[in-house]
């Protein structure tokens, strides 16, 4: 290991070139590296709607539809639009009442329901069916053709026009989360560092390996973008400390060497990397554990953070140096006094009233608890969105016009005889919220007879293996009440045909809520089984872990308890990833304190001494990492218009600064307390247990 920190001072000006030059591959990999802005297509494929979905790609040649509103329109000029819309790449067909019947003939040929369902006044309803995926590129530029050329009184609903504008206002402001987070970072450096110059090489060698990190996700095929939106300010987050460390190890050592840089350098490297590989497990740890979870947005955000955090590691202990060799005598010219005061009077008061501690934990931990186990989370994707964008207008029209809110698929057997479906379709239309079921079979009837029905018209409703049922809903996705619906249409349609399947965006989201409450579970115990068992391996302790992971959960259910008394509702993905990120992220400040206090008491130092050493010695260190943490994400969380990535940029921000405060405040009373439990329980303590032995002699001695 000593020969590695030489190597890199021996090899700083080629490690600087490479650095360089690797910039460009990973820059191209970056720009290749598709973005997914559908997640539901995380979830699992073996379960029934992802599979009626690719029966739907590839039986039918469609995975995708989007129900259009159009106001104030004559009908010959809808029939012209339908006939231009029909013309753009990858939109397969438009249906409305004129697909049905020519337009002369009157309306009220259509069976009454149907008549219902498409017209409302002025107001007419239409269906664009894509012969691509949802989330596909070829339907997400079908989408944005068709808003070119559609009139401005005509409405894009539905799922794939919500994911063409979260793309637009993600590409959007993701290069702004960055800005934001860098400047912010800077200017915590600028404060707490001793140079002014420093925090910018900092930032220059995270970002070389923020680039490096996000160009090798090309291996991965894509990412998410809530993945994307994130990685870069998270790995800030996350492997600033890293830099921190190797640079006050670097002016500790030239005090050692007496001005000699390099050897000073060589031994800060050696130094660190021994240090950083350790702390960088726990945060690699907790984002393992993401990869636990069913819903694979999380291993997604899992490999890509973990990776980020090894990647930032390497770059830690040979980019940094190198930079900060080359442009010592800069560096130096820019030196100042660190504008954080000496805390070592606030730490030997902490100790000596520890109590206070203690009270405080006893006061919110139930609160806490209780808060976090009762909060409210959201599942519908449009509530993370402004209210502003095209496709929430539209989803607002449908509401306002058709009093729809969302539209379910069903396919069915196409051997299935035409009475069992009428039958099936009355039964529908009878479920609480159904508006109306559309299908080849339900348009039949007397005064309708098949052969009215066009032929490109019946290729897309039955495609000879399968027959496609449209199911028109009032009620919004992710409700309780369409959850309810969704049950009640399945159980009716397993008694026409078994093999059925109800498909589209409720019935996911439905899946979603129960794979995501299970994951939530198996996501926390893995991630805390993860980082105790990584608290074992670096104390040798089986009463530390317990200590410690305690504490930082303490802190996160004070960070998830708050939304429920601010009456605030949280994206799904937060509930799920807070946790497993925060533990991981933060637990090291605990761990930082915990083996300054074992090095003193190991050392001889009395119990109230190690205690009050440990706290001050490690106090600015979890303060500045903290602050780090809190600038970086705050100002993502303050500015995204995404709710989700804005949630859980706060969420991060602010269990960075109650983790702080929890570990400052409530750790020290926990070594004090437990002292006795830790020296018995802990490898490493034996001169100390003798030493009390030998004591307690004397004094019964005496």
């Amino acid at each position: 290991m000593k020969g590695f920190g030489s190597a890199v001072v021996r090899l700083r000006i080629p490690i600087l070139i490479l650095a360089v030059l690797l910039l460009i591959p990973a820059a191209i990999g970056y720009f290749n590296t598709r973005t997914n802005y559908d997640i539901l297509t995380y979830l699992p494929k073996e379960i029934e709607t992802m599979k009626g979905q690719d029966i739907l790609a590839e039986d039918f040649g469609t995975g995708a539809f989007s129900m259009v509103v159009v106001e104030d329109m004559k009908s010959k000029d809808i029939k012209a639009m339908a006939a231009r819309m029909e013309e753009v790449e990858h939109v397969k067909r438009v249906l409305w009442y004129g697909s049905l019947v020519d337009i002369s003939i009157p309306e009220d040929i259509l069976p009454s329901r149907f008549q219902k369902a498409l017209k409302n006044g002025e107001a007419t309803l239409m269906i664009a069916i894509f012969d691509s995926t949802m989330s596909s590129d070829a339907t997400m530029k079908a989408i944005a053709d068709l808003r070119e050329i559609v009139s401005d009184q005509t409405y894009i609903s539905g799922m794939s026009a919500m994911i063409v504008d979260t793309k637009d206002l993600s590409d959007k402001e993701v290069p702004i989360y960055v800005v934001i987070a860098v400047v912010l970072c800077l200017l915590i450096l600028t404060l707490t560092m001793d140079s002014f110059m420093v925090p910018l090489f900092f930032l220059l060698s995270i970002g070389c390996a923020v680039v490096y990190n996000l160009g090798s996700n090309f291996i991965q095929g894509e990412i998410s973008y809530v993945t994307k939106a994130l990685a870069a300010v998270l790995q800030l987050a996350v492997t600033m400390d890293y830099s921190i460390f190797l640079w006050h190890s670097y002016t500790a050592e030239k005090a050692v060497c007496h001005g000699d840089r390099k050897s000073a350098m060589a031994a800060a490297i050696n130094e660190t990397l021994t240090s950083v590989v350790g702390s960088s497990i726990t945060t690699v740890a907790g984002f393992v554990a993401l990869m636990f979870m069913s819903f694979t947005m999380g291993l997604d955000l899992g490999i890509v953070m973990a990776k980020g955090v090894i990647i930032g590691v390497i770059c830690c202990v040979t980019v940094l140096p190198s930079l900060i060799l080359f442009f010592d005598k800069a560096i130096e010219k820019t030196s100042h006094k660190p504008l954080l005061p000496d805390l070592s009077r606030i730490s030997k008061w902490i100790v000596k009233h520890f109590y206070i501690g203690l009270i405080l934990f006893a006061a919110l931990i139930v609160p806490a608890f209780y808060g976090q186990s009762h909060n409210e989370v959201y599942y519908d994707l449009d509530v993370s969105l402004p209210k502003d964008l095209p496709s929430i207008v539209a989803n607002a029209k449908l509401d306002e016009k058709f009093e729809m809110s969302s539209t379910h698929l069903i396919l069915l057997d196409s051997n299935l005889p035409s009475k069992k479906v009428r039958s099936l379709v009355k039964e529908l239309e009878e479920v609480k919220g159904v508006k109306a079921a559309i299908g080849l079979d339900s348009l039949v009837g007397p005064l309708f007879p098949m052969d009215f029905i066009p032929d490109r018209l019946k290729d897309v409703l039955d495609n000879g293996e399968y027959k496609l049922l449209f199911i028109l809903s009032e009620y919004k996705v992710a409700s309780d009440e369409v959850n309810a619906q969704c049950d009640t249409i399945n159980e009716i349609l397993d008694k026409y045909d078994e093999k059925g399947m109800l498909i589209g965006e409720a019935p996911c989201t439905e899946d979603l809520i129960k794979i995501t409450d299970h994951d939530f579970k198996v996501v926390n115990f893995v991630s805390i089984l993860l980082v105790g068992l990584i608290i074992i391996m670096v104390f040798r302790s089986i009463s530390l872990p317990v200590l410690l992971v305690s504490v930082i959960e303490f802190a996160i259910f004070i960070n998830m308890g708050i939304p429920y008394y601010m009456g605030t509702v949280l994206p799904f993905v937060a509930s799920i990833v807070i946790g497993t990120i925060q533990l991981g992220s933060t637990v090291d400040y605990a761990i930082l304190m915990t083996s300054k206090y074992k090095s003193a008491r190991a050392s001889g130092a009395e119990k109230l001494d190690a205690v009050t050493t440990a706290l001050s010695e490690s106090m600015n260190s979890i303060i500045v990492s903290a602050l780090t943490f809190f600038a970086a994400t705050i100002g993502v969380g303050l500015y995204s218009n995404i709710d989700m990535i804005s949630s859980l940029c706060r969420l991060m921000a602010r269990g960075a600064i109650i983790s702080m405060f929890v570990v400052i405040l409530l750790l020290p009373a926990v070594l004090r307390v437990f002292d006795p439990v830790i020296l018995h329980t802990t490898m490493g303590f034996g001169n100390v247990k003798r030493n009390r032995k030998k004591v307690d002699r004397e004094t019964e001695t005496v």
